[in-house]
């Protein structure tokens, strides 16, 4: 059963358009090469893909913005790109959608993170990735000094982390000193390299495969979920902890105590790239907008059986969420 009745659905997402949201993390550009296979080379054992088109996506922390522009948000992105073509070109994208660039770092010793797949007949056949880690971080304090003197401009701060190199153990410190001292809300879709270095956070949300690693548990049932949730709480000094988990939904931990699954709302997947970034950035803007962790939890869960079903890096809107929700509760009553 929803958590949410029509009125209260109306009173978060009408405050969508209101809230202020920053994005802190691996900014990326996602390149598609679209095509068919006809037959197996004759030079190797693999298929040759006939292109029929490409097109290009923002990845990564930069589709974290993307999602949160597609439902109306105020998003500003933060993070390093290179001062190359790709790094023009992913800049060019976010202001397209609206989105402000004031935190973002152009870095000469930079390269912008570029990820290449081919896609034939809707299945991933390869793909290439371009990155400079080591490069990234030395722009570190560029960033940080960008949140000291911007933080209060937000009514939340989405940490995008995809173990590229912008977040860095310093970062994670600058964090959680803003979230003591001036009550800064921080979401965090968290990477291994720093599972150690997250504290004082609003709410996490790893996967269940993270949520395990991190948490140092082996989950194998409801017992050991539990107790996931629990250590991760601790760990992190988390207010709350959404473990996503795929075809069985997501699993909501509070410090307050308690546990509440959400079943999956994908009725089609065919493709899951971003489904973690519309998880975090729709958490982070119905907490903005003022809903309750269980209330952002169910939105999420809607915006990503979503996007599963549409192919390659993938937005929603506010009039496909409220679509979805509205479709649930029709199926729910039959």
């Amino acid at each position: 059963m929803s958590l949410l009745s029509p009125a209260r659905l109306n009173a978060i997402t009408r405050r969508f358009g209101r809230a202020r949201v920053l994005v802190l993390g691996d900014l990326m550009l996602d390149e598609f090469i679209w095509g068919r296979v006809e037959r197996i080379s004759p030079e190797a054992p693999v298929p040759v893909v006939r292109v029929t088109g490409e097109t290009i996506h923002l990845g990564g922390a930069a589709n974290v913005v993307h999602n949160l522009c597609a439902l109306g948000a105020k998003a500003t992105a933060c993070g390093v790109i290179g001062t190359d073509r790709a790094g023009r070109r992913l800049l060019a994208e976010l202001k397209k959608i609206g989105a402000g660039t004031a935190g973002v770092v152009r870095a000469r010793a930079a390269v912008t993170i570029r990820k290449t797949r081919v896609v034939a007949h809707h299945q991933q056949v390869v793909r290439f990735d371009r990155e400079q880690p080591d490069h990234t971080r030395r722009a570190g304090a560029a960033l940080i000094r960008f949140l000291q003197r911007r933080a209060g401009d937000f009514d939340v701060i989405l940490v995008s982390d995809y173990g590229k190199g912008v977040v860095t153990e310093e970062l994670c410190a600058a964090l959680s000193d803003l979230r003591q001292r001036r009550a800064v809300r921080v979401v965090v879709d968290p990477k291994k390299p720093n599972y150690a270095h997250f504290r004082n956070l609003t709410l996490a949300t790893p996967n269940q495969s993270e949520a395990a690693d991190a948490a140092e548990v082996e989950i194998r049932d409801e017992r050991s979920l539990r107790a996931a949730g629990k250590a991760l709480i601790e760990r992190w000094q988390a207010e709350a902890i959404l473990i996503t988990r795929g075809e069985h939904g997501m699993s909501l931990f509070k410090r307050s105590g308690g546990v509440r699954h959400f079943p999956t709302a994908a009725r089609d997947v065919f493709d899951v790239t971003g489904a973690g970034d519309t998880v975090a950035a729709t958490c982070a803007l119905a907490l903005a907008a003022g809903a309750s962790f269980e209330e952002a939890a169910e939105l999420a869960n809607q915006a990503a059986g979503v996007v599963v079903g549409k192919v390659g890096t993938a937005t929603l809107t506010v009039q496909e969420l409220l679509a979805s929700l509205r479709s649930r509760t029709v199926r729910n009553r039959r």
